[in-house]
C-alpha cells in the first residue's frame, strides 16, 4: 500500500521526489480534524511516497506544519527519511543518513544494525517485497549502495507487525523508489573526495584486465577454456593425470602441462606499489517525467544511472596468540603480521521506473540494477617467526569480486471507497563471483638470505581459487485491507505472502607444485611470482597445477528456502485516543543446504545440514493511547523468528573481503525464536520538535553467534547457535529548533536545529552445564560451556550509541552547515579463538564530521555543492582481544585517516 503517512514515532519527511531550496522540517503530529484547517501561506503539504503491503486502510496524511493534536492513524513505531533528510546529512545515501536514527548503528560504513543486533538480524525490503543482498554473503543489503537519487524514502520499523515476514529481530528497512514525479526533471551530481591515508600516498595494485576501471572484467579472469573442458571430464586435475578427454569434442585432448601454462600470470600475480593513489570520484544523472492521459491518469517515468569509483588503503596489524602462565597473559607470537592493502571499489547501478496513478489507484514497475565490484592487492609481513612455520612470512594476496543484483518487481495498490488491495510480485538475482583469488607465500631463508617460494613446503605455497554463487528470489503477496465503516478506524488486514530462494554455489582451488626430484634450485625459488610462474619455469621445473577441491561436498552446494505465510491483524480505535493493533502470522517454510561431491566421491556426514521443516504462529499487539494533545503511550509485543542463513548452514569457505577473514558455515544451526516488547513515550510539545523515549527487552532462544578459531595467518570464522540470550535497553531522542532571527544581519532568517538521540542496550548469553551445542567437525554434540561464557554479551551489540547532529540552517535558501557526531561503544566482533580467552572486540570510537550544503547560481543555473569532511578527529578502526592481566592483541587494526569531499549537483 503507498502511504503517505501520519506517522507514531520519530518522523523526518519532505518531498518524495523534489528537493526544495529551504531544508525540510521535521513534523508534529496531525489528525483528521486539523486536516480541513486552512494552511498558513508559508505552509505547504509535503507527501511522502511509501510503498509497503498490508497496514492501515485509512489514509495517513504528513504535513510540513505543526498541529498540536494527537497521532490516531498509525499502529507501529516508524522513522521515516525521504530523500531531502539524507541530503541534510550529507551523507548521499541510506546508510550514512540512518545511522543518525535512533538505536541504529552503522558498521563497516555499509551495514545498519538495529539496537546492536548483528546484521543477521535486520531486514531489507524493496517498495515492500523481498530483497537480496547483492553481497550475497551477507543478509542485509548494503544501503550505501542506493544513492538518494534512486529513494522516494526509507522507512525503518523497530516494532513488529503481522504484514511483515516473520523473520524480525531487530526491525525491518523498506525502500521506496520514486513512482510518478511532481514534475518532469533531470538532475546531474558529481563529487570527488580524497583520504588522507589513502589519496596520493603508497598503496599496492595489480594490473589485472584493461576494463578493471568500469567493474567489468574484460574475459581476462575467466577459466581458460582448456582448464574448463578438463573441470567437465570430472576428473581431478593432477600431474599423474596427464590428459583430459572432452566428452562433447572427439579427439580433443587436454595436457597437464598445457593446462598449467593457461592461467593467468603477470595480469594477476605481479602486485605492483602506487605511490599516487588516485582520488575518489563519482558522477550520477536522473531523470523523471510524466504523460496525463485523460482527466484521471497519469503515467510517469523515473531513470538514474551511477557510476562511483573509490580507493582504500589500509595499513595496520593482525594478530593471533596464545594464552600462558595460567591463562594470565596473552604472547603476539602466533602469528604477527603487518599489512598494507589497497581496494578499488566500483559501484554501477541503474534504475528504471515506470509508474501509473488512475484515481485513487497506482501500479508501479520498477527494475533495479546494481553491481557492486572490489579489486583488492595486499602484502603482509610477519614481524616474529610464524609459529607453524618457525620464519619470517611474506605473503601477498589479489582479489577480485564481482556482487550483481538484478531486481524487477511489479506492484499494485488499488482502493476501493472502503477496501484496499495490494498485489505485489518480484524477481531478484544476486551473484557473486571471486575468479583468481590468488595468495602466494614467501618464507625467509637465513642461508639464501631473501624470501623464497619452492611451492611445497609449509609456508612456501600458492592458492588459486574460482567461485560463483548465483541466488534467486521470488516473491508473491496479496494484502487485503477493509475499513468498516463506522465512527471510529475499525480495519481488517489479511494477507498471504509466498517466498522462493534457491541458490547454487560452486568453488574449484588450485595450487602450484614442482614435480622435480630435490625440488626448486634457491635462484629459482628466489624469483618474483611473475617470473616464478612464467611458462619457460614451469616447463623446465615440471611445475605443473593440481586441483585442491574438496571432493566431498566441501566446495559446492544447492540450497533453497520455501515459506508460505498468512496473517490476519484488526486496527481498532476503541475510544477517543485509545486504539489497538493485534493480529498472527503463520508461517511454514522449508530450508536445505545439499553438498554437492565431485570425483565419484560420497559426501563427508559432517557437510549435511539436516532440512528445517518448521511452522510457526507469531502473534503481535501494540497499544497506543493518546492521553494528552501533544502526547502518547505505546506498548508492544509480538514473537519473531530468526532462520540461519544459506551461507551459515553451508560448508564451503569463502573470504569476506570487508576483513580478509575466512568464513565457514556450521550444518548444524536451528532456527532462532524470539520474544519482544517496547513501550514508548512521545511528546511533540511545539512545530517540528519532539521528545521520545522508550524501553525495550528481547528473549531470544538459540541466537546465531560467531565463533572465531585460529588458522594458519588470520582468524577463521564459524556459527554456533547459542543456548539462550536477552536484550533490553532504552533509547531517547530530542529535537529541538533555535531561532536565530533577533541577531540579525547574516542571521535574519536562520536557525539552529539541534537533534541528539542515545540508546543503551544490555545483552546476556545464558549458558549452563547440561547445554551443549553442534561445532563443524564434530559427529557429537559439544558441551555448551566449551565456547559461552554465561553472561556476556551477544555479538555485534553496543552497550552506548550518541548521535549528535548541530545544524544552522536558512530558511529562505538552502544554505546548511552541520556538525554531525556519532559515539559508538566497544561491540564483540567474534567470540574467542583461543579457549578461555576474552571475545574478539571492536574497539568504540568517536565519529565527528562537518557537512556544507548550499545553493550557488553559475551562469544563471542554480547549483547544489556540498563539502564534507569526515572523521575530523582521525578515529582509528581497532579489534582486539585482552587477557586478565591487561596484555592485548590486536586481531585486526589499522589507520582510517580524514576524509574531505565536494561535490556539485543541478537540476533542469
Amino acid at each position: 500500500m503507498t502511504k503517505t503517512l501520519k506517522l507514531a514515532g520519530l518522523l523526518l519527511v519532505s518531498s518524495a521526489l523534489t528537493a526544495p531550496a529551504a531544508v525540510a522540517q521535521t513534523v508534529g503530529p496531525v489528525d483528521e480534524a486539523a486536516e480541513t484547517e486552512t494552511p498558513d501561506e508559508d505552509e505547504t503539504r509535503d507527501d511522502v511516497d511509501i510503498s509497503t503491503g498490508g497496514g492501515s486502510g485509512t489514509p495517513i496524511v504528513v504535513t510540513g506544519r505543526y498541529i498540536p493534536e494527537p497521532i490516531r492513524e498509525s499502529s507501529e513505531v516508524l522513522s521515516v527519511l525521504s530523500t531531502e533528510d539524507l541530503a541534510r546529512t550529507g551523507e548521499g545515501d541510506a546508510a550514512g543518513a540512518l545511522q543518525r536514527v535512533s538505536g541504529l548503528s552503522l558498521v563497516g560504513g555499509r551495514f545498519v544494525y538495529v539496537r546492536g543486533l548483528g546484521e543477521r538480524y535486520s531486514l531489507a525490503l524493496l517498495n515492500g517485497s523481498p530483497l537480496p543482498s547483492p553481497e550475497p554473503l551477507k543478509r542485509t543489503v548494503p544501503l550505501d549502495l542506493f544513492p538518494t537519487s534512486i529513494l522516494a524514502s526509507s522507512l525503518v520499523q523497530k516494532t513488529y507487525s503481522v504484514n511483515y515476514t516473520g523473520e524480525f529481530g531487530g526491525g525491518v528497512i523498506n525502500l521506496t523508489t520514486r513512482a510518478v514525479p511532481d514534475e518532469p526533471f533531470i538532475t546531474f551530481s558529481g563529487s570527488v573526495s580524497g583520504n588522507s591515508e589513502t589519496t596520493l600516498e603508497t598503496g599496492y595494485t595489480y594490473y589485472g584486465s584493461d576494463t578493471d576501471w568500469t567493474g567489468f572484467d574484460d574475459g581476462t579472469r575467466d577459466i581458460p577454456t582448456i582448464v574448463q573442458t578438463a573441470l567437465d571430464s570430472g576428473v581431478r586435475i593432477r600431474f599423474d593425470q596427464p590428459e583430459f578427454s572432452d566428452p562433447s569434442a572427439p579427439g580433443f585432448v587436454a595436457d597437464i602441462a598445457d593446462i598449467s601454462r593457461s592461467f593467468q600470470n603477470a595480469n594477476i600475480n605481479l602486485v605492483q606499489r602506487n605511490d599516487d593513489i588516485p582520488f575518489n570520484g563519482s558522477v550520477n544523472v536522473t531523470g523523471g517525467t510524466y504523460i496525463d492521459i485523460g482527466s484521471d491518469f497519469r503515467l510517469g517515468f523515473v531513470a538514474t544511472a551511477g557510476w562511483d569509483n573509490s580507493w582504500e588503503t589500509r595499513g595496520g596489524l593482525r594478530q593471533q596468540g596464545e594464552f600462558t602462565n595460567d591463562d594470565q597473559t596473552i604472547t603476539p607470537n602466533v602469528s604477527d603480521y603487518r599489512f598494507l592493502s589497497t581496494q578499488n571499489r566500483i559501484v554501477v547501478n541503474g534504475l528504471v521506473g515506470i509508474g501509473a496513478e488512475f484515481g485513487e489507484h497506482q501500479i508501479r514497475f520498477t527494475n533495479l540494477y546494481i553491481r557492486d565490484t572490489a579489486k583488492e592487492a595486499r602484502i603482509s609481513t610477519s614481524v616474529s617467526p610464524v609459529r607453524n612455520t618457525g620464519r619470517i612470512q611474506n605473503n601477498q594476496n589479489t582479489e577480485w569480486f564481482e556482487r550483481q543484483l538484478i531486481s524487477t518487481q511489479l506492484v499494485g495498490e488499488f482502493e476501493f471507497d472502503n477496501l484496499n488491495i495490494d498485489l505485489r510480485g518480484s524477481y531478484a538475482n544476486a551473484q557473486r563471483e571471486a575468479p583468481y583469488e590468488r595468495e602466494i607465500q614467501y618464507a625467509f631463508d637465513t642461508t639464501a638470505n631473501d624470501f623464497i617460494h619452492d611451492t611445497r613446503t609449509g609456508g612456501q605455497t600458492d592458492l588459486l581459487s574460482f567461485s560463483n554463487l548465483d541466488d534467486n528470489v521470488y516473491g508473491a503477496q496479496i494484502d487485503l485491507t477493509y475499513s468498516v465503516p463506522t465512527g471510529r478506524r475499525f480495519d481488517i488486514n489479511a494477507g498471504y505472502a509466498y517466498y522462493l530462494n534457491e541458490r547454487d554455489f560452486e568453488r574449484r582451488a588450485f595450487r602450484f607444485v614442482t614435480q622435480r626430484q630435490g625440488g626448486l634450485p634457491f635462484e629459482v625459488s628466489q624469483l618474483r611470482p611473475d617470473f616464478l610462474f612464467s611458462d619457460a619455469i614451469l616447463g623446465f621445473y615440471d611445475i605443473f597445477v593440481e586441483e585442491r577441491t574438496d571432493a566431498q561436498g566441501g566446495d559446492a552446494y544447492t540450497a533453497e528456502l520455501e515459506v508460505h505465510a498468512g496473517y490476519g491483524q484488526l486496527d481498532v480505535e476503541i475510544f477517543d485516543g485509545f486504539s489497538i493493533a493485534a493480529g498472527v502470522r503463520y508461517e511454514d517454510a522449508t530450508q536445505s543446504v545439499t553438498p554437492l561431491p565431485f570425483f565419484g566421491f560420497e559426501v563427508n556426514p559432517l557437510f549435511v545440514a539436516p532440512p528445517l521443516d518448521n511452522d510457526y504462529w507469531l502473534p503481535a499487539a501494540t497499544l497506543t493511547w493518546n492521553f494528552a494533545e501533544d502526547m502518547q503511550l505505546r506498548l508492544g509485543a509480538s514473537r519473531t523468528i530468526g532462520r540461519p542463513q544459506f551461507r551459515e548452514l553451508a560448508a564451503p569457505s569463502y573470504t569476506d573481503p570487508d576483513n580478509d577473514r575466512t568464513f565457514r558455515g556450521n550444518p548444524g544451526l536451528i532456527d532462532t525464536e524470539l520474544f519482544n516488547a517496547e513501550a514508548r513515550f512521545e511528546w511533540y510539545f511545539q512545530r517540528d520538535e519532539l521528545f521520545s523515549i522508550a524501553a525495550f527487552y528481547k528473549d531470544i532462544d538459540n541466537p546465531i553467534e560467531q565463533l572465531a578459531t585460529s588458522g594458519d595467518n588470520d582468524i577463521n570464522v564459524t556459527f554456533l547457535n547459542a543456548p539462550a540470550a536477552t536484550l533490553y535497553g532504552f533509547e531517547t531522542e530530542l529535537v529541538k529548533f533555535f531561532p536565530l532571527y533577533d541577531w540579525g544581519g547574516l542571521f535574519s532568517s536562520r536557525r539552529l536545529r539541534a537533534q541528539v538521540n542515545y540508546t543503551y542496550t544490555q545483552s546476556e548469553i545464558s549458558v549452563s552445564d547440561g547445554d551443549a551445542v553442534i561445532v563443524p567437525g564434530f559427529s557429537d554434540p559439544q558441551p555448551a560451556t566449551s565456547y559461552f561464557i554465561d553472561g556476556v554479551a551477544l555479538t555485534g551489540q553496543s552497550d552506548h550509541i550518541v548521535n549528535l547532529q548541530l545544524s544552522l540552517e536558512d530558511e529562505d535558501r538552502l544554505s546548511q552547515q552541520s556538525i554531525l557526531l556519532t559515539y559508538t561503544s566497544d561491540r564483540i566482533t567474534n567470540r574467542s579463538p583461543i579457549g578461555d580467552a576474552p571475545d574478539i572486540r571492536e574497539e568504540g570510537r568517536i565519529q565527528l564530521d562537518f557537512v556544507w550544503r548550499q545553493a550557488l547560481t553559475l551562469f544563471g543555473q542554480e547549483l547544489q555543492a556540498t563539502l564534507e569532511v569526515r572523521n575530523i578527529l582521525n578515529e582509528d578502526f581497532r579489534e582486539f582481544y585482552r587477557a586478565p592481566d591487561g596484555s592485548t592483541i590486536d586481531a585486526l587494526s589499522y589507520e582510517r585517516g580524514r576524509s574531505v569531499s565536494f561535490g556539485l549537483s543541478t537540476t533542469f
